[in-house]
């Protein structure tokens, strides 16, 4: 399966410089687990493509945290694109050693890091390097702003965990999503037309309006505001660098 990779601005000898040929060490195929392959390829502004087969473990999972230069958290990215930010010196890698000790690395230096125990980490040709959990990106010094995705935990969080119809505070697995208008009758799944509501409330208000159940919206439903990002990501792999930035 070929894969379209984003424009880098590297060369061919500096692509094979940041993976050489990519070979598989214990963290990359663990014991048991096969991994799965594909030929990645790497568009070059200037005509010259390199074709590289990857391991796809993690090299493509979003586990690298991504702070402005003012160390505020925005992002989370793979560390394929981490490396080729780090390659362009775009981006720079962090040697933590607790949240007291933190260092920040360039690429040249990273690259003879040693791999710790529990470091995650790529086997190259020209040696194995290891993964950074967290980069400081070089020029980039503003948080962006973003508007929650629409889903049930940020419609819980949106309506405080309260019944939208009775205002009865709602414990965990009482409360679903209710359509105000039901999608049978042309309502849509959004931010405007889903409130949380009880269980048994939205049981028996079925497939009507709140009018012809005889129910009354303690407030109209509408998007909530755009927030700093930083206050959108969330430590989902457990990774204890990410804590200092995420308070």
């Amino acid at each position: 399966m070929q894969a379209v990779y984003k424009v880098l601005p590297l060369r061919e000898s500096e692509v094979l410089s940041i993976f050489g040929t990519p070979r598989l060490n214990s963290q990359t195929c663990p014991a048991g687990r096969a991994p799965a392959f594909f030929q990645k390829r790497f568009f070059q502004p200037y005509g010259v493509s390199v074709t590289l087969p990857i391991a796809m473990s993690f090299l493509y999972q979003n586990i690298v945290l991504v702070l402005n230069r003012n160390w505020q958290a925005i992002n989370v990215k793979s560390p394929a694109d981490i490396f080729c930010q780090m390659a362009t010196d775009s981006a720079t890698a962090l040697d933590v050693k607790g949240s007291e000790w933190m260092i920040p690395t360039k690429w040249e230096d990273w690259k003879y890091l040693p791999v710790r125990e529990n470091d995650l980490s790529i086997g190259t040709a020209h040696g194995t390097i290891r993964v950074p959990t967290v980069v400081v990106l070089s020029r980039f010094s503003r948080v962006p702003m973003k508007r929650p995705k629409f889903n049930a935990q940020n419609l819980w969080a949106r309506d405080g965990g309260r019944c939208q119809y009775t205002g009865r505070e709602l414990r965990p697995g009482e409360g679903n999503i209710d359509h105000v208008v039901p999608r049978s009758r042309g309502g849509t799944t959004s931010w405007e037309n889903c409130v949380l509501s009880a269980r048994d409330v939205n049981n028996r208000k079925a497939n009507r309006t709140p009018e012809e159940a005889g129910l009354i919206l303690r407030r109209q439903p509408c998007e909530p505001p755009e927030l700093p990002v930083t206050m959108l990501l969330k430590n989902v792999h457990g990774i204890p660098d990410w804590e200092p930035f995420l308070k």
